[in-house]
C-alpha cells in the first residue's frame, strides 16, 4: 500500500464569525478593535466576513485584544443532541414535578429545563430566588401561576414571562391537569460534569 501524501484543504478556514461574535459579546466596535490593533476598520471587517486571511501575527494580535485563545478559533463546534427521553432527571426543589435538564451539565452560559408539573405541584411554599441574570418561563401545555411578593401572573399554554434574576418568586399548578413548562436560566444556576 502506498502512503498518502498530505494535501492542503481547498476549503477556506472560516474564523471570521468567531472573531465577530467575540467582539460583539464584549460590546466592542470594529473601530475600537482597529484602534487597539493598529489595523484598518475595513481590513477587520473583511477578516470577520472571511474575505481575507490574516497573517499569524495579525491573528495573534486580534486574539490578544479580544482575550480569545488563538486555538479556540480552530476547534470544531461542540453540538450535542439531548433526546428528551435521555435528558437527566433533576430536582430543583419543587414538589410534584418531573424535571429534566435539556442542556449539557457543564454548560455554564444557559440552562434549559423541561418540567411536567402534576396538579397541585409547586416550587415551594415560600418565595425563593435563583442565582442568575434572567429566567424565562414558557408554558407548553396547561396552566401555571407564578407568585411574587406583590402579584401573581397566570400563564396559559403558549404564554411566556421573563423574571429578573434573584427576584423572589414561586410557582404553582393549581389546575386539575398536568402542565408542561420550559425554564431557561441565564447563566446556568449551577453546572457540573456529573
Amino acid at each position: 500500500m502506498r502512503p498518502l501524501r498530505p494535501a492542503p484543504s481547498s476549503e477556506p478556514l472560516a474564523i471570521g464569525a468567531k472573531l465577530r461574535a467575540t467582539r460583539l459579546a464584549q460590546g466592542l466596535t470594529i473601530a475600537q478593535v482597529a484602534e487597539a490593533t493598529d489595523l484598518t476598520k475595513g481590513f477587520i471587517s473583511r477578516i470577520e466576513r472571511d474575505e481575507t486571511s490574516p497573517s499569524v501575527s495579525t491573528l495573534v494580535t486580534l486574539c490578544q485584544v479580544l482575550s480569545l485563545p488563538v486555538g479556540s478559533l480552530f476547534e470544531p463546534p461542540t453540538n450535542e443532541v439531548i433526546a428528551l427521553a435521555d435528558a437527566p432527571l433533576i430536582n430543583m426543589g419543587g414538589s410534584g414535578a418531573i424535571e429534566r435538564l435539556l442542556t449539557p451539565r457543564a454548560e455554564a452560559g444557559v440552562q434549559v429545563l423541561r418540567s411536567t408539573l402534576h396538579p397541585n405541584s409547586s416550587g415551594a411554599t415560600e418565595l425563593y430566588t435563583i442565582n442568575c441574570d434572567v429566567e424565562v418561563v414558557h408554558v407548553l401545555t396547561g396552566e401555571l401561576s407564578i407568585r411574587f411578593a406583590n402579584q401573581t401572573l397566570n400563564l396559559s399554554a403558549g404564554d411566556t414571562t421573563t423574571i429578573a434574576g434573584r427576584e423572589p418568586h414561586t410557582w404553582v399548578n393549581e389546575s386539575t391537569a398536568e402542565t408542561e413548562v420550559i425554564w431557561t436560566i441565564v447563566p446556568a444556576a449551577w453546572s457540573g460534569s456529573s
